[in-house]
């Protein structure tokens, strides 16, 4: 069923490193506290395990127990829920993004720029393909973390309404994360959001969260930096007017990926 507004919640927690069920178990806790009406419920990348780089000890099958949860958890509050997990598949990790529907269907998305600076390179396959999840109306194009910092892989060809970045990105480059999360919403004329997680990893890097959600000309809507749930409404025709008022999309180069 289309709908104009969308409501999101956005989890902004500390995680447990490399603790799945742990994790699951205080996501769940959190989840269950939402007493808004909500349609999508967004986590951090990799929130069953932080950002780890030991995928063996933490990855999953898509028939998994985590996936499992997302389904339940889904169901029962009648929304959207979507963060990246480790998945393991034909002996290959990918750090995966799965987006869960309320009916139980999925979509998922593999993290197409590994974060060479950590060594995921190394150890997981990068993604080939850009998707868009068609949700209540919404196009939604779906990216993790160190994507963000490539314009040319978020590129609104497809007249998308929100582009979403679920991430681990640390204090030392917080900066960068603001700056590039407002300039992919003004450069695509879309709503964007990032989802970040706060608290020390199991590596010593500190996350301060800056979870945000901006609209197409760039204000700031919600933003926080503590450990904390934040909400944001988005109208897709309060979108529309904006890109038809001001035309921008439609002086967009072309361009083919290779």
């Amino acid at each position: 069923m289309s709908q104009d507004t969308l409501r999101i919640a956005l989890v902004q927690t500390h995680l447990l490193w490399e603790n799945p069920k742990g994790n699951r178990s205080i996501l769940s806790r959190k989840i269950a506290r939402i007493d808004r009406e909500t349609d999508l419920i967004l986590l951090p990348e990799m929130f069953p395990s932080g950002f780890t780089m030991h995928p063996a000890s933490v990855a999953e099958r898509m028939d998994g127990e985590t996936v499992f949860w997302l389904k339940k958890l889904a169901a029962e509050k009648g929304a959207a829920i979507s963060g990246s997990i480790v998945v393991r598949k034909a002996g290959l990790f990918y750090n995966r993004l799965v987006f869960v529907h309320p009916d139980g269907s999925l979509d998922y998305y593999d993290k197409r720029h590994a974060f060479t600076l950590a060594g995921e390179d190394l150890v997981y396959q990068k993604g080939e393909e850009k998707i868009i999840i068609e949700y209540k109306g919404w196009k939604l194009c779906p990216q993790i973390c160190y994507d963000l910092r490539f314009p040319v892989w978020a590129r609104n060809t497809e007249g998308y309404d929100l582009l979403f970045y679920v991430a681990n990105w640390p204090e030392v480059r917080i900066g960068a994360w603001d700056v590039l999360l407002r300039a992919r919403a003004i450069e695509n004329m879309s709503y964007v959001i990032g989802v970040n997680r706060v608290g020390l990893d199991g590596n010593g890097y500190n996350h301060t969260g800056h979870s945000a959600v901006y609209d197409a000309l760039g204000r700031q809507l919600t933003f926080g930096d503590k450990e904390e749930v934040l909400y944001a409404t988005l109208s897709k025709s309060k979108n529309n007017r904006l890109r038809e008022k001001f035309r921008f999309l439609n002086d967009r180069d072309h361009f083919i990926l290779e």
